[in-house]
């Protein structure tokens, strides 16, 4: 098992102000959080509220229209542009991982998570295979490194993500509904790996519509609608006694599927 050492005390990650929309629709309307190292936020919310989007802007794949957003203590103002070099210095620290599992198919599972390694670090091939070997052990894939894709479940495929995502070193974890396209048994395989990186303090945002894993798991949670933050506090709080109408009916529809 890797070992992540958290820092509660230091600032990760934040926002202010951040704003995004797509030619007349707002996605991401004046959005403000902070996110301390070691924390789990969990995101919820009724389809089209901009949660997918919002992870999209941290990570500067989609470039906010106002905003800043703060990375261990960097800034990016986007209302200034962002240069190649900034954005690809965002991205290493912001790894992400998402509905679908966007694995390349040609290659094996091994190499889908040491070829990055190579291209964005510079490590030598044998590094980065050490590397990868180490976090295939960790999300309990060894026996499929040489696998390729299709020769694995979606579940499998999807704790692979993870791993590349990892391989990266990476600050924060992104997760975008990373149990949505699963069977409910598989998911629980990609959700124990989440609660392993949880318990060795990565830093995790993860939009999610699991309700329990988000009570569980998660230090936060945030309830997104129309593109705002309408509720947010501790999770078990916000479910069981939400503040808000929109909340409550949200859960409420959650509740009756």
């Amino acid at each position: 098992m890797i070992a992540l050492m958290p820092d509660r005390c230091n600032l990760m990650l934040r926002l202010e102000g951040v704003r995004k929309a797509f030619k007349d629709q707002v996605a991401v309307d004046d959005v403000s959080l902070d996110v301390e190292a070691g924390q789990v936020v969990a995101i919820i919310g009724p389809s089209g509220s901009g949660k997918s989007t919002l992870l999209r802007c941290i990570n500067l794949l989609e470039i906010p229209d106002r905003g800043r957003i703060t990375v261990e203590g960097q800034p990016t103002d986007a209302k200034g542009g962002v240069s190649t070099k900034e954005l690809m210095k965002l991205r290493r620290k912001v790894g992400m991982v998402f509905q679908s599992f966007n694995l390349f198919p040609h290659m094996t599972v091994l190499r889908n998570i040491s070829l990055p390694q190579e291209r964005v670090l510079g490590r030598s091939r044998a590094q980065a295979d050490a590397r990868s070997m180490a976090l295939l052990a960790q999300v309990g894939l060894t026996v499929k490194a040489d696998s390729h894709p299709s020769q694995c479940s979606g579940g499998q495929q999807q704790r692979v993500a993870i791993a590349r995502a990892l391989a990266l070193d990476p600050k924060i974890m992104l997760f975008d509904e990373p149990t949505s396209a699963l069977d409910p048994e598989l998911g629980l395989e990609v959700l124990a790996v989440m609660r392993q990186l949880a318990d060795q303090g990565m830093t995790m945002i993860v939009v999610t519509h699991e309700i329990h894993f988000a009570a569980d798991v998660a230090d936060r949670l945030i309830v997104m609608a129309d593109g705002r933050i309408i509720e947010q506090g501790d999770p078990k709080s916000v479910i069981n006694n939400p503040q808000v109408d929109r909340t409550r009916t949200f859960l409420s529809a959650i509740r009756d599927r």
